[in-house]
């Protein structure tokens, strides 16, 4: 190699080094940024409330027939839609119809609740609110303690068996109480978690029918939410299940008939 080409190789020499450790510096920050972006993006995700693209979808997502559908409305029917219905006292009659005017306020199943100012009932706050507004002050507020309440005034008549045609239901009557247990845990004694009015045979099906406020029963086959008119079933629960919704009974409401 001449002595000319050699002293330009090592001419170069500074520069290609220089190249080089730009380079390295260049790979050496983007591996630094990789790591760190991630880890960045992450923290954003937790501590940032979601955005929402905007207002109009949200309301058409509330509003669509997909996120309702799992209810019907609540449903009432008139007092001449019951079969037994004018046969009643004075003082049956006006407690049904009381009843029956709740179910036409679209009230929901709102739990812990006695007050339909604010929009909705739970089951026993539907009695508690039914009852009181009828003039009957020393009604219980839970459905534990209306059971004990009818226990004491000797109304109550027990159903053992699980068909709807069991003689055990003879004497049931328009404005009783009816009363389940197991359909959601409790520490309650007596462990009663349900309760509803008794409303009678509906004319245009034969079909028994009762009132209350609930978040799932049934009405004609459809589920509803909230003060409404269902259907009066006693569904089986398989035995295996730990947890089993079972109908013990009915009462008379204490000075309901007096």
């Amino acid at each position: 190699m001449s002595r000319a080409r050699h002293a330009a190789i090592l001419g170069t020499l500074p520069a290609l080094v220089r190249l080089l450790a730009g380079s390295l510096a260049l790979v050496t920050v983007s591996s630094a940024l990789a790591q760190t972006k991630p880890k960045k993006k992450a923290e954003v995700s937790e501590t940032a409330p979601p955005k929402k693209k905007s207002s109009t979808p949200d309301v058409q997502s509330e509003a669509s027939p997909s996120t309702k559908s799992a209810t019907a409305p609540n449903a009432s029917i008139t007092p001449e839609e019951i079969l037994e219905y004018h046969a009643q006292p004075a003082s049956v009659r006006k407690l049904i119809e009381s009843a029956l005017e709740l179910a036409r306020q679209n009230l929901t199943y709102t739990f812990g609740s006695a007050d339909p100012a604010i929009g909705g009932l739970d089951c026993s706050g539907f009695i508690y609110y039914v009852l009181r507004h009828h003039g009957l002050t020393q009604v219980p507020r839970d459905s534990s303690g209306l059971y004990v309440w009818v226990r004491k005034a000797h109304g109550f008549r027990a159903v053992v068996s699980r068909k709807p045609d069991s003689f055990e239901l003879d004497e049931l009557l328009p404005g009783d109480l009816l009363f389940w247990s197991g359909t959601y845990a409790t520490e309650n004694d007596p462990p009663i978690t349900h309760t509803m009015l008794y409303l009678g045979t509906e004319k245009s099906g034969g079909a028994k029918i009762m009132i209350g406020s609930s978040d799932g029963r049934t009405y004609r086959g459809k589920k509803r939410n909230g003060v409404s008119v269902f259907d009066f079933t006693m569904p089986r629960t398989p035995i295996a299940d730990e947890q089993r919704a079972t109908f013990i009974g009915y009462a008379r409401i204490p000075g309901l008939r007096d």
